[in-house]
């Protein structure tokens, strides 16, 4: 795998770009522009990497946008040793940007054999976050709580089970809506029986599988 001047020419025009749609959070930009995103296209498809948008990466799975990353990335405000839980692995360009900001990840993927693939793929790039193969949709118990869960999928609610895992205080940034497009969301567990609640632009996901998720 090869990060030439061309390739980091690519990513500062668009970490620029990312930047004017209204991402400030410099740690974000310079783990954005610190990462190979081309590194997780297929070699023929690198052309892409660089354009502010997804990208199919096969089993009917996409790479978020990079707004979309950083997007939901700003909204964890994350800081250094957080545990942070991510619903759906995918290509694990989104776990890699975590911790670069210094999150603690656990990141759970429905598909099999996404999970297989990027298991053994993150580790190369020198990442080596806790890797589940599961339901999501259900969070890791095991594992909680968390001080932010984001999912990187779109739900038709919100999964109480998620709620439950968050600490006090915990984010969970999560895309809400149809099978098409979604409101961004994010809820603070400010007390054990409190949440607030904000509500982002509409976003494009692909759907949430399991059990709270889309059948």
């Amino acid at each position: 795998m090869k990060d030439s001047y061309k390739h980091k020419g690519m990513r500062k025009l668009l970490i620029k770009e990312v930047q004017t749609k209204g991402i400030s959070d410099q740690r974000i930009l310079d783990a954005m522009m610190r990462l190979p995103r081309h590194f997780f296209f297929d070699e023929i498809f690198v052309t892409h990497a660089y354009e502010d948008k997804a990208f199919p990466i096969g089993q009917g799975q996409t790479i978020s946008q990079p707004y979309t990353v950083a997007f939901q990335t700003q909204l964890l405000e994350i800081q250094k040793g957080d545990k942070i839980l991510e619903i759906g692995t995918g290509s694990g360009y989104q776990a890699a940007i975590l911790m670069m900001i210094g999150a603690d990840v656990h990141t759970i993927e429905y598909n099999r054999v996404l999970f297989e693939k990027t298991r053994n793929f993150l580790p190369k790039l020198g990442f080596k976050p806790t890797f589940y193969h599961g339901d999501g949709s259900k969070g890791v118990p095991s594992a909680a709580p968390y001080d932010g869960i984001i999912v990187t999928a779109g739900a038709p609610t919100v999964p109480q089970d998620l709620i439950d895992q968050l600490k006090i205080g915990g984010r969970l940034v999560i895309p809400v809506g149809d099978g098409k497009t979604q409101s961004m969301y994010k809820f603070t567990k400010v007390a054990e029986n409190k949440i607030t609640k904000k509500a982002f632009t509409n976003f494009s996901f692909v759907p949430l599988r399991g059990e709270n998720g889309w059948k």
